[in-house]
């Protein structure tokens, strides 16, 4: 067992650094927006992870690589002690890139021999399993924020990353009759994070869910048709979102002489006509189910009847708050910050995406996101 955890804890944590292999070393330090971090600040928050949960507790004669390490690439753990603001992330021009990788190894080579400790208990392993599936989404992280870095920057700057291809339909409407359902991972579902976890059943009514994503042909339709002018269309907050920040098309669109052109990896290119829209937040999902003469899906909707359509190649915006499920008890610690204090203002989205790792994705995922943001690769699914 300790073999295959220590061939995926190298894979996993290499990932990281193929992800950025393409940066320049400008790159890894900017910061544009306070949502958006660094990537040299990833790499190093990742391992910062690893350090002081399994590393700093659990292996003897360890020693950490930087005393300040921790105030510099904490997140959000209270609990472990004071940090650096999110919005000063950008700010840190040491340590250099190079140290950060330096860091890594440094980390590598201890959890090496962490991982070849025989008897490791349950505990250890769960915490090795959560700090290995917390760095795949930092992973999604990188990707995205490095679109935003490179997205804003106005040379469009082609760049290799590596992206999941995951498989779209175009199918029909699916028809879910009203019943008894139940929802949420059980004991023997393999890994899930504590929000997930609660099996329970819920009633549901009949309802119909889309077979496919809203593609960007018919995001653009809305568009034309005065979507972003039409008051009536938007929540209020969407509308006062709308109106403060001019947004007339989702992110990394841009019109130039009547035709419209989107950032991706490759730079500066026609807005492919059938790919799944992207980069929309929950007002604009919201406001384009309206204008379908639909709605969104509620997750618990989109859970039960996953299992009827491709998913994955967007996040999908859901109608429902992050709330905890019944019997939600948080977890003893530092580690119990994870989810649970999210759990008010954010909306939940389910699936996955082209950013996703491999293996990081199942129909039980809840991410969640304020309403406003729409940096990942967030679309639209119909319900009716």
């Amino acid at each position: 067992m300790n073999r295959i955890l220590t061939e995926r804890f190298a894979e996993i944590r290499s990932h990281s650094e193929v992800i950025c292999s393409d940066l320049k070393t400008e790159d890894y330090v900017v910061q544009p927006i306070v949502d958006v971090s660094p990537p040299k600040w990833h790499l190093a928050h990742t391992s910062w992870f690893f350090e002081t949960f399994l590393l700093i507790p659990l292996l003897a004669d360890y020693r950490p690589f930087h005393p300040q390490f921790s105030y510099l690439f904490n997140s959000y753990y209270e609990a472990v002690g004071s940090r650096t603001l999110r919005s000063d992330r950008g700010n840190l021009s040491r340590p250099t890139v190079k140290e950060v990788y330096a860091y890594r190894e440094h980390v590598d080579r201890a959890m090496l021999v962490l991982l070849a400790q025989p008897g490791l208990s349950g505990e250890t392993l769960a915490l090795i399993e959560l700090g290995l599936n917390h760095e795949q989404q930092h992973q999604e992280l990188l990707i995205t924020d490095i679109k935003y870095i490179l997205g804003h920057n106005p040379l469009f700057p082609p760049i290799e990353i590596p992206l999941q291809q995951r498989q779209v339909s175009y199918a029909d409407w699916v028809a879910v009759a009203a019943g008894i359902y139940s929802i949420g991972a059980t004991a023997d579902s393999g890994f899930c994070f504590d929000n997930e976890q609660g099996r329970h059943a819920v009633s549901l009514g009949a309802f119909n869910i889309a077979g496919g994503l809203v593609t960007n042909e018919e995001y653009l339709a809305f568009i034309r048709d005065g979507g972003y002018h039409r008051c009536e269309l938007w929540h209020s907050d969407g509308w006062a979102w709308l109106q403060q920040n001019a947004v007339k098309a989702p992110m990394y669109w841009h019109e130039r002489d009547g035709d419209w052109l989107v950032y991706t990896f490759a730079g500066l290119a026609p807005v492919a006509l059938n790919e799944p829209v992207a980069h929309v937040n929950f007002y604009e999902a919201s406001a384009y189910a309206a204008w379908a003469g639909a709605r969104l899906p509620t997750e618990v909707e989109w859970e039960v009847a996953s299992g009827r359509f491709d998913w994955g190649a967007r996040w999908e915006w859901t109608n429902s708050a992050y709330l905890p499920y019944p019997g939600y008890q948080k977890a003893e610690g530092a580690v119990g910050e994870y989810n649970g204090k999210f759990m008010v203002n954010q909306m939940v989205l389910r699936g996955a995406s082209e950013a996703t790792p491999a293996g990081h994705s199942r129909a039980t995922y809840r991410n969640f996101f304020q309403p406003e943001l729409r940096w990942q690769y967030t679309g639209i699914r119909l319900a009716r």
